[in-house]
């Protein structure tokens, strides 16, 4: 680990709350609410509040090299914060915030910033903050300030995580568990009207769980290794990885699979899906979604999907969720260790909001009671 990511790493365990105007408090409890929905603000905002405490004498509104005067925050941000951002378990990016077109543009982030972040609270409490930054009456006092605001975020992403904390119950009557119960189940949980975003993560969470026992148990996936989750809010055109799960043999992407919750599977995404083949060529593709395949695009899926297997070599499946992890709980030894993989990763999740968490200990408890 580098000494700066040591650095940024003691700056979050000794966090202390600062004192702050109301207008300050205000602009960073508006980055902490977006936390989650735009990682790329957050993630460019802690990045240039770090490297300014680091090098009082850089204006890093100037964040590109092109700039005059500028540096580089996306190599920064790329090789040191991302990464130990991760370390942390704190909200991060894939690679780096810099990816994101509305703040990869070689304008500097004065209050004019012509880049299109379409949030605009969000957007003026980022510009806001650096700009108090850089107009403090020197370069030292800058760097304080951007020390008191980067201690601030710390402090208020610790409460904000610790809202989402939330222990999972047991289910007591797992000799009962049938498959039946547990697509109930999963149904409710998918499909219960949330008031917030974040649910689309819920069925990642269940093929994962059920992709943990199947590379233990499946000669298919022998010699496999499950790569770890990634978040679920970038897009699929600028994600890095070629789907929400991944399984690797031979350190190259063997299988991988896209989930959608309540989106037809379309044209679009099999030709979204076709790129990523091209670029990772796995073996097996499989696009699931909580909805059906699109009626009046089906033919046209189908004919892609015969392209690709004769092009490639690699079989695209499409399929609804459920029945697909019907399917795959025939397959298992244990319902009850994919009950505990589901209950662990809803617990630990981060982007998963109380209100996902507090749904699914309702199911289980129902479950507990009526036994």
């Amino acid at each position: 680990m580098s000494e700066q990511s040591e650095v940024l790493i003691d700056l979050f365990h000794n966090a202390k709350i600062p004192i702050l105007s109301k207008q300050e408090k205000e602009f960073l409890e508006i980055i902490i609410q977006n936390v989650y929905t735009q990682k790329a603000v957050w993630t460019v905002l802690i990045t240039l509040l770090f490297y300014k405490i680091l090098n009082p004498k850089q204006d890093i509104r100037y964040h590109k090299i092109e700039l005059k005067n500028g540096f580089s925050g996306r190599s920064f941000d790329t090789k040191i914060v991302t990464p130990t951002l991760r370390k942390l378990g704190l909200p991060a990016m894939a690679e780096s915030g810099w990816l994101t077109r509305s703040l990869e543009q070689a304008y500097p982030y004065t209050l004019d910033y012509k880049g299109k972040i379409a949030n605009q609270k969000l957007k003026n409490a980022f510009l806001q903050l650096l700009d108090i930054v850089e107009t403090c009456e020197n370069k030292e006092k800058g760097a304080g300030r951007a020390k008191d605001f980067l201690n601030a975020l710390f402090m208020m992403i610790k409460d904000e995580m610790q809202k989402h904390k939330i222990a999972i119950v047991s289910l007591d009557s797992k000799d009962t568990l049938s498959i039946t119960h547990i697509i109930k189940f999963l149904d409710s949980h998918f499909q219960h009207n949330y008031q917030i975003s974040g649910a689309s993560k819920l069925p990642v969470l269940a093929f994962y769980a059920i992709y943990q026992i199947l590379i233990k148990e499946l000669k298919r996936y022998e010699n496999c290794t499950l790569a770890p989750l990634g978040s679920h809010t970038a897009s699929d055109r600028t994600s890095k990885s070629a789907g929400d799960i991944e399984i690797f043999k031979d350190k190259k992407i063997y299988e991988a699979i896209e989930i959608k919750l309540n989106r037809e599977i379309d044209n679009n995404m099999i030709a979204i899906a076709y790129s990523k083949i091209c670029k990772f060529a796995p073996k097996r593709y499989g696009i699931f979604s909580t909805a059906n395949i699109k009626e009046q695009e089906k033919d046209e899926i189908f004919s892609q999907i015969e392209r690709i297997k004769e092009e490639h070599g690699c079989q695209v499946i499409v399929n609804g969720v459920l029945p697909s992890i019907k399917y795959y709980l025939r397959l298992i030894e244990s319902l009850d260790e994919f009950i505990e993989n589901y209950s662990h990763l809803i617990e630990i999740d981060a982007e998963l909001k109380r209100e996902h968490k507090i749904k699914w200990n309702e199911i289980l408890e129902g479950c507990n009671n009526a036994n």
